[in-house]
């Protein structure tokens, strides 16, 4: 059969929920400053269940994210913290990956917030250089628009180990991003900049489907890994929101989201996992769904 390489699930709101600690505008950054620990935990827990790549808690560490509260002298320290966790527990498992991963520099689904591509390469391709010593490859998730795409990829220029690209779609329209442009409109940018691998995140996994059917097409590895949020609310289109603002889904347990997941290897998806409200639980399903079916798990 195929080989799938195995993603982690949620880590952000995975720390925040094993914290126990109340929700701020710092999201993941907060729980690992002050429980660096649990990051360690979370990454043990995900290798367990059968994932073969750690996606390091680097997401929100920027620097505008980080002058909100007066941090922003620590961002170096803070990525190296977010990757010795994930090192440490990829060393412990014995095998594995660990991706460097970037959010947008501004907000999480507001595309209509991007900085400019020149601001984008800088501040990107900073990060790119702290991480490039520890980790095995670069993932830019959620990326909402074609500009920040355009952005973050040119951030990577030089670096010498694997990028993925991962885009978020509308919640109700895999077919567009969530700036509305048609996703189709990505394949300029993929010829150009060549990420190894093109994939959908932090979407609804009803409408990734549409998504990965305009993927296929490109000629690069793809895959996809949902999120467990009933939607983006508007909410959490405010200024320096609360994960609080978001709802998760109670109808997508374990089995209904390896479903989903198992769905998009039969279209040919070789890149799968889980996004925000997908836990350990829901990865080791899939994990078992994986082998039952003959697929080998890299």
């Amino acid at each position: 059969m195929t080989e799938i390489t195995l993603l982690d699930g949620s880590i952000g709101q995975e720390l925040v929920k094993r914290s126990g600690d109340r929700a701020t505008p710092l999201w993941s950054t907060q729980v690992m400053i002050d429980h660096p620990h649990i990051v360690r935990e979370v990454h043990d827990a995900y290798y367990r269940s059968g994932a073969t790549v750690a996606s390091a808690n680097t997401y929100a560490l920027h620097l505008n994210r980080l002058e909100r509260v007066g941090l922003e002298n620590e961002l170096e320290r803070l990525v190296k913290i977010a990757l010795r966790q994930a090192c440490a527990a990829r060393d412990k498992n014995g095998n594995g990956r660990v991706a460097g991963v970037m959010g947008p520099l501004l907000a999480s689904y507001r595309p209509d917030l991007q900085p400019s591509v020149d601001t984008a390469r800088r501040q990107f391709g900073a990060l790119v250089s702290m991480m490039a010593g520890s980790v095995d490859l670069i993932i830019l998730e959620t990326v909402s628009s074609v500009l920040e795409a355009e952005g973050a990829l040119s951030g990577t220029e030089g670096f010498d180990k694997p990028v993925w690209l991962a885009l978020s779609v509308d919640d109700d329209d895999g077919t567009r991003l969530r700036s509305g442009e048609p996703l189709t409109d990505i394949r300029n940018l993929v010829d150009r900049f060549a990420p190894q691998a093109v994939l959908i995140n932090c979407s609804r996994p009803e409408v990734i489907p549409a998504a990965l059917a305009i993927l296929k097409p490109l000629g690069r590895p793809f895959g996809a890994y949902a999120n467990g949020f009933t939607r983006i609310s508007e909410g959490f289109l405010e200024v320096a929101p609360t994960v609080d603002a978001l709802d998760q889904r109670s109808d997508l347990g374990p089995e209904i989201y390896a479903d989903h997941a198992m769905s998009w290897v039969a279209q040919g998806a070789t890149i799968v996992g889980g996004c925000c409200e997908v836990g350990p639980g829901h990865i080791a399903e899939l994990y078992r769904r994986l082998r039952a079916a003959g697929h080998t798990v890299i």
